[in-house]
């Protein structure tokens, strides 16, 4: 179930994290700077979702709007989230005020949006001070924002950690599979 609500503009997505089929509230906050960067932050939504892990999605500058940024952030924990994923380009500070924030492990996705191809993004995401930490992932890896994600939920959801677990026998066996279609013949083995 997909709901959008007018007033804030946020985005809730709901779905079931265990095999009760019980819908819960979000679990994953996923935070972009700027609308612009929505096609990219989508791709984050879409693996959450594929394992029905409960996210929203919001729109909030740090720059633009830092009270409605401030208050995301520290109001994120009572409001059930376990993660933060926040993208953002150029200065890309909205991962470090999630950080300093809130005491939810953050992560970071830094975005390509300037000349200098998401460098400067990169930087300003990954250089964050002692005891403010955001985890960072590479420029525009949102997908791997949403496996770590999971992966830190599932240090307490033992159904999302066998499910994990499934999906990663089942890439090795389709890529142990691509490799025998596709090997020379007469190849040593590895």
């Amino acid at each position: 179930m997909i709901e959008k609500t007018e007033k804030t503009g946020k985005t809730e997505k709901t779905g079931k994290t265990d095999d009760t089929g019980k819908t819960g509230k979000a679990l994953v906050g996923i935070v972009m700077g700027s609308e612009s960067d929505r096609p990219v932050m989508k791709a984050a939504e879409e693996v959450l979702s594929e394992f029905g892990v409960p996210f929203e999605t919001t729109v909030s500058s740090a720059h633009r709007h830092p009270e409605r940024t401030l208050n995301y952030a520290k109001t994120a924990e009572s409001r059930g989230l376990k993660v933060i994923i926040a993208g953002a380009g150029m200065a890309a500070h909205l991962a470090g005020v999630m950080a300093s924030s809130s005491s939810l492990p953050v992560i970071g996705v830094p975005l390509a949006g300037s000349p200098l191809g998401g460098l400067d993004a990169l930087l300003s995401t990954v250089q964050m001070p002692s005891g403010v930490p955001v985890a960072t992932v590479a420029v525009g890896g949102a997908k791997n924002a949403a496996w770590l994600a999971m992966r830190i939920l599932a240090l307490e959801d033992a159904f999302l950690r066998e499910k994990l677990r499934e999906f990663r026998e089942m890439t090795k066996k389709r890529a142990v599979a691509a490799d025998a279609a596709n090997a020379p013949r007469n190849a040593p083995e590895p």
